[in-house]
């Protein structure tokens, strides 16, 4: 008998298919003792599986780029702390197994994140999912992870861990459900950025059968469990006539009177032009160079291999614009040789983006000389943006550091910050364009670590007071005549997009796939129904209440 659950839709599209569940975690190793003599056998064993743990986590962020990259060399650098490591040693030097001492050692790390404030309790998934694949790989047995198949299949799971989300095999996996997560979690990121449909947040997801039909619908966060034929024959009739708009949709990004709104690409390297290029991209939004430093070294990237890096992608986009965001380390993607060698209370307030490489100014230069170069003589127009600017001295530093590089693009700063918001007229006296990236100027006004779920409706960008500050600091770019674009997730949401631009945004930058159903969505209003549903979601009090506005006025209801 059909039935209809509902969670929260995260990435468009329709997927019908059987249900297949995400492996479970590995089992608790046995506690039985090992004779003192096998104790260095083991210690060596324990080593050799967080070494290949840590390398398949690289290898898969160097495959998967973008986002997924910066998670999964976080990952790997937990892999491999010194201080967990002394502590394995330590069990197996009193007869502990490698495997039970991985454990362990990892529970007791564990159980000291959890109680450490909700910025590293939010670690606690990624460090059970490295300490699951360690112990398998000790153990001999498969691999926690995404189930093997030779028919395509509706992936259903409690969550799934970046490892697993990097790397889906669109061909196979059709869509997928989760029980827990939110807009901004990374399966939700990687999912739009795949264009695979996805429903999150679904009460009760893991409790569907193996072998179950179900149809995902990404747009509305419905699933249909055991959907009957004619039920499934016209959800891919909808699914087909909502792809063969996207298709019809072309150019430039335009409302429907004519209103320009360039529509531009989010990157992570240079693997993830080709995508950019094919769905329409008039340029890179934000192209993030942080796959060049999460590498594992003791030190940055040589200036040659950075110039090497940034040609391959200004040369995609001849005559249109890249804006790069210098590197962005700290707080989830800590690096050795920037960042702080001692713990921070809490690293996403701490020293992180722009502040680390004023701490570092030989990092910062190498970084701006190298972007100088690789634009030499190209035809592109280069954009180079701080993360993290928090006031108008943040962003005379980096004015002066491009300058003193020989930058010839124009310089920016994102708005990440309420102070960057709410003094955006003052910022823009030194930089001449800004940039809102929605998922931290989320996380800092309300207080809400983005990668902690049970703080999750705070990440919703439909937030009121979210859109009070784009409005904000869209018009202090407006009155100055400078650019003011976003960066963040918020763009891929095609309502939200015509409410942006409503809002004064200039420009919208988001993953490859979101960009034909933006630019379709957007070419259906003018520019005045986007201001008046812009209106109507700021004058209520919650995101759904905004949601539920915007669509209104732009249905005609």
């Amino acid at each position: 008998m059909e039935e209809t659950l509902r969670g929260a839709g995260v990435s468009h599209g329709v997927a019908i298919g059987p249900v297949r569940h995400m492996r479970t975690a590995v089992l608790e190793p046995p506690a039985a003792r090992i004779a003192a003599d096998q104790a260095p056998r083991e210690q060596a064993r324990a080593q050799q599986a967080v070494e290949a743990v840590a390398a398949d986590l690289r290898a898969r962020g160097n495959l998967a780029g973008g986002e997924a990259q910066a998670v999964l060399e976080a990952q790997a650098l937990m892999a491999l702390d010194p201080e967990l490591m002394a502590d394995v040693r330590r069990r197996t030097a009193v007869g502990s197994s490698a495997a039970r001492a991985v454990y362990d050692a990892f529970a007791a790390y564990r159980a000291l994140l959890a109680t450490a404030g909700d910025y590293l309790a939010g670690r606690v998934a990624d460090l059970d999912d490295v300490r699951n694949r360690t112990v398998a790989r000790l153990m001999g047995v498969p691999m926690p992870g995404v189930p093997d198949s030779d028919e395509p299949y509706v992936l259903v799971a409690r969550d799934l861990a970046p490892a697993d989300t990097a790397l889906l095999d669109p061909s196979l996996v059709l869509g997928f459900v989760t029980e827990e997560g939110g807009p901004t979690s990374h399966s939700a990121i990687l999912a739009r950025a795949m264009g695979v449909p996805a429903v999150v947040a679904l009460p009760g997801a893991t409790a569907l059968a193996k072998g179950a039909v179900v149809a995902v619908d990404g747009s509305t966060g419905e699933v249909l469990v055991a959907p009957s034929p004619e039920r499934q024959a016209e959800l891919r009739r909808v699914a087909e006539e909502r792809r063969a708009a996207l298709a019809a949709s072309s150019g430039p990004g335009r409302t429907s009177d004519g209103h320009r709104v360039p529509l531009l690409a989010n990157i992570g390297g240079p693997a993830e032009v080709a995508a950019a290029v094919a769905a329409g991209a008039e340029g890179v939004g934000l192209f993030r160079t942080e796959f060049l430093f999460l590498d594992g070294s003791a030190q940055a990237p040589s200036e040659e291999r950075q110039v090497e890096a940034y040609r391959a992608v200004l040369e995609a986009f001849p005559e249109g614009r890249v804006a790069v965001r210098v590197l962005d380390a700290g707080a989830d993607k800590p690096l050795g040789f920037l960042t702080p060698a001692d713990d921070e209370p809490n690293p996403a307030l701490g020293v992180r983006g722009l502040r680390a490489l004023l701490h570092h100014p030989e990092v910062l230069l190498t970084q701006l000389r190298a972007l100088a170069k690789a634009a030499d003589g190209l035809p592109v127009h280069l954009e180079v943006m701080a993360p993290m600017v928090a006031d108008r001295v943040d962003a005379r530093a980096f004015a002066d550091a491009c300058r003193a590089a020989g930058l010839p693009g124009a310089v920016g700063a994102m708005v990440e910050i309420p102070s960057a918001a709410l003094r955006a007229r003052s910022i823009l006296q030194e930089v001449e364009f800004l940039s809102l990236g929605t998922n931290d100027l989320a996380q800092y006004t309300f207080a809400a670590d983005r990668q902690v779920g049970a703080v999750a409706r705070f990440q919703d960008p439909w937030q009121p007071v979210l859109l009070d500050l784009v409005a904000g600091a869209a018009e202090a770019a407006r009155a100055a005549g400078q650019g003011c674009g976003v960066c963040g997730e918020a763009a891929a949401d095609p309502v939200l997009a015509c409410v942006l631009a409503g809002l004064g945004v200039t420009s919208l930058s988001m993953g490859a796939a979101a960009i034909p159903r933006v630019r379709a969505t957007l070419a259906k209003y003018t520019l005045a129904q986007c201001e008046r549903a812009a209106a109507a979601a700021r004058a209520v009090d919650t995101a759904e209440e905004a949601r539920a506005a915007a669509h209104q006025v732009l249905s005609g209801e």
